[in-house]
């Protein structure tokens, strides 16, 4: 198993080889194939398409949001800035941004 930066420095590669745009210019085309990937994957799983098709879709997001960060931060270690998120994340309280969802709904007014 990859680590993150193992997995950005092989999809760099496959960048390479394959000549896929590779330049700070490309960044906006990147992030914007993440996102059009992650629809892809949406649809694959509403439309009851196989799992491994599904979870194709979101390794495509993840070759796509890698490569975005080899360019914008090429020195950045991907590995600690997860571990970091992570930690950040768990200090949080439980449901953190979905305690929405237990509140009433206030009527409409008349």
């Amino acid at each position: 198993m990859p680590t993150l930066e193992e997995a950005k420095r092989k999809v760099a590669e496959l960048v390479v080889e394959k000549g896929f745009g590779n330049t700070p210019s490309e960044i906006p085309n990147k992030l914007l194939f993440a996102f059009i990937e992650l629809g892809e994957a949406g649809d694959s799983w509403k439309k009851g398409k196989p799992t491994e098709e599904t979870v194709e879709e979101l390794i495509d997001v993840i070759f796509y949001v890698l490569d975005a960060s080899r360019l914008i931060a090429p020195s950045a270690d991907l590995d600690d800035v997860f571990e970091k998120k992570l930690a950040k994340n768990m200090t949080r309280p439980h449901r953190y941004g979905e305690g929405f969802r237990d509140k009433a709904v206030p009527a409409s007014p008349p």
